[in-house]
């Protein structure tokens, strides 16, 4: 017999208690894990397919490790070190684009850029601040010896821990699916695979997206000759999972720092503003409908809103849990109006009645034709 329904929405509400409990006193212990199931989430499609074309588990986990431990060495020796330079470059030059701003707009409206003017303040103080508490940023993260071992242990641990979970995936989701409830298995598979439509939207699609649009705008922002690229598409594909917000801010981004750096050659900003023109273009006709379709993701709103509240409380590994967490409220949301629409709290008790007095008919009318 199963439980009333009162004591499972206690045992749950006490299940998601412990989870909170457990994330906020053990989080920074369960950061490298929480990446590495996250790496081996993304992954098991590509270990699946591996597996259709005849490679065992362990052989296609293998090719996949060292197909990442090579582009991992590719990043660690030529983007990031580059990424790194460009991001000086840009703090240590913020001042002189503010100052050649604040010409500009001095030569357009001399009214506007007086000598006590809130505008030309501004400028001069925002452009300062960008380069003192910039550098001071940077300085911080890489000069502590504390997180300096951090993300040490993190480049060894999460590599690991993706692993053996990509490796043993399937066998691990068996054995939680045997664990279930038997009365109310069903229903946690509905909605657990309802949850995956969701993360494979966001996680397998979404991300993907991102990391496509931000290499584009990277590699072409670059060829176009603009000094900071590699930055702008950066920030670009990391919020390109906002609609039309990443393209807009990257846009104004790159196009503001062509106007510093190609100041007199019309023709050069152009094609940086016609690169972030064919980007949006390409992500909304081509990029997004073949990575991500038509499933139903997490809508940009909700998932600004999850990070916001997570990650002020559970600080980074908020960040991480928040992209499910806030799937499978969404999921279990939908499922609860879906429940709700058909009740009679929302129907009524006329309709309810008149829904029962016509299955009676239905089932006499059955009988007589017997």
């Amino acid at each position: 017999m199963a439980l009333p329904i009162k004591h499972q929405l206690i045992y749950w509400l006490a299940a998601l208690a412990l989870f909170f409990v457990l994330l906020s006193v053990f989080g920074s212990v369960l950061l490298p894990f929480l990446i590495g199931g996250a790496i081996a989430y993304f992954l098991d499609p590509v270990a699946d397919r591996l597996e259709t074309w005849g490679l065992g588990r362990a052989s296609a986990v293998s090719l996949i490790s060292a197909a990442s431990l090579i582009i991992m060495i590719l990043l660690f020796l030529g983007v990031f070190p580059m990424l790194y330079r460009q991001l000086w470059a840009l703090i240590n030059i913020a001042p002189d684009m503010f100052s050649k701003l604040q010409g500009v707009l001095l030569e357009r409206f001399p009214t506007l850029m007086d000598e006590n003017s809130v505008v030309r303040e501004t400028l001069l103080g925002l452009g300062q601040n960008i380069q003192a508490r910039g550098g001071d940023v940077i300085n911080s993260l890489l000069g502590s010896a504390l997180g300096f071992v951090n993300i040490l242990v993190l480049l060894v641990v999460v590599p690991v821990v993706a692993f053996y979970l990509l490796l043993d995936w399937d066998h691990m989701v068996a054995r939680i699916d045997a664990l279930l409830p038997r009365d109310h298995a069903p229903v946690i598979r509905h909605l657990a695979h309802e949850i995956d439509l969701v993360l494979a939207a966001f996680v397998r699609g979404q991300l993907s997206v991102c990391v496509v649009q931000g290499s584009f705008y990277a590699v072409t922002l670059m060829l176009a000759g603009l000094q900071f690229g590699l930055i702008v598409g950066a920030i670009a594909g990391a919020i390109t999972f906002i609609p039309y917000v990443g393209a807009l801010m990257g846009g104004a981004l790159a196009i503001g720092l062509a106007l510093f750096q190609f100041w007199g050659a019309p023709d050069q900003i152009l094609i940086v503003a016609a690169i972030f023109a064919l980007g949006q273009f390409l992500e909304g006709n081509v990029i997004t409908p073949r990575l991500v379709g038509n499933s139903v993701g997490l809508h940009p709103v909700w998932l600004m809103l999850s990070l916001a509240a997570f990650g002020s409380v559970f600080g980074f590994v908020g960040l991480l849990v928040a992209v499910p967490v806030s799937a499978a409220l969404g999921v279990l949301i939908r499922s609860g109006l879906g429940a709700y629409v058909k009740s009679p709290l929302y129907l009524g008790i006329d309709h309810q009645l008149s829904r029962a007095a016509a299955k009676r008919r239905t089932s006499r009318k059955a009988g007589t034709e017997k």
